[in-house]
C-alpha cells in the first residue's frame, strides 16, 4: 500500500526545513565573507544540496517566540559570560592547588530535542564548564565543571543550568514547556 503525501504535508515539511535552510544560507555567505547575489544564490544550492544528501529528521520548533525573554536570555548568558571568563582566568592564575573538577548531571525539564540543544550550546559557550555527554532519551546534561569540588558547587552549578533552560523555555519553548518548567 503506496501512502499519498498531500500538498500540505509537503508544505509544512518545507516550511519546518526553513530554518535549518536559511541558516545554512547565512553561514554560507559568512564563509565567503560576502553579501551578494552570487553567494545567496549559490548558498541556497548548497543547503539544498547538504539537506537532500544528508538527510537529518526535522526539527519540531514550537512556533513561538518570546521577544522579552529572549533579551533576557541574552543579557543573562553575556553577563554570566563575562563573569565566567574572569573565574576562569583566576583559577588559572592562581598559585595554589589546583582545585578538583566534577561531572554534573543535570536532569532538564523540557524533552524538546532543541530546547536541549539550545541550553547545552549556551553552556557550553560559557567558560568553565563543558557538554561530555546528552542523554536525550532521558533529558539529561552531563557537563564537565572546573573547580567544583563540593556538593555545594555542584548543585549551583545544576540550578545554573536549570535556570537557562528555563530561560531557553520562556523564549522559543512550546506552551508545554513553559507550563513544566513554572512548575
Amino acid at each position: 500500500m503506496t501512502e499519498r503525501i498531500t500538498r500540505r504535508e509537503v508544505g509544512k515539511a518545507l516550511w519546518q526545513q526553513m530554518p535549518l535552510l536559511v541558516g545554512l544560507v547565512l553561514l554560507w555567505m559568512a564563509v565567503w565573507g560576502e553579501v551578494s547575489w552570487l553567494s545567496l544564490f549559490s548558498g541556497i544550492a548548497v543547503a539544498i544540496v547538504v539537506t537532500r544528501a544528508f538527510y537529518l529528521p526535522a526539527v519540531e520548533l514550537s512556533g513561538r517566540f518570546n521577544v522579552f525573554w529572549a533579551f533576557v536570555f541574552v543579557l543573562r548568558f553575556f553577563g554570566e559570560l563575562f563573569v565566567a571568563s574572569f573565574q576562569v582566568a583566576f583559577l588559572a592564575l592562581r598559585r595554589t592547588p589546583p582545585r578538583r573538577n566534577s561531572i554534573v548531571a543535570v536532569d532538564l525539564v523540557t524533552r524538546s530535542d532543541f530546547v536541549m540543544t539550545v541550553t547545552g550550546i549556551t553552556v557550553s559557550l560559557i567558560p568553565g564548564s563543558v557538554i561530555v555527554d546528552i542523554d536525550r532519551g532521558e533529558s539529561i546534561l552531563y557537563l564537565h565543571v572546573l573547580g567544583a569540588d563540593d556538593a555545594e558547587s555542584v548543585e549551583h552549578m545544576r540550578r545554573r543550568v536549570l535556570a537557562f533552560e528555563q530561560r531557553v523555555v520562556r523564549a522559543i519553548g512550546s506552551r508545554d514547556d513553559v507550563r513544566r518548567s513554572n512548575v
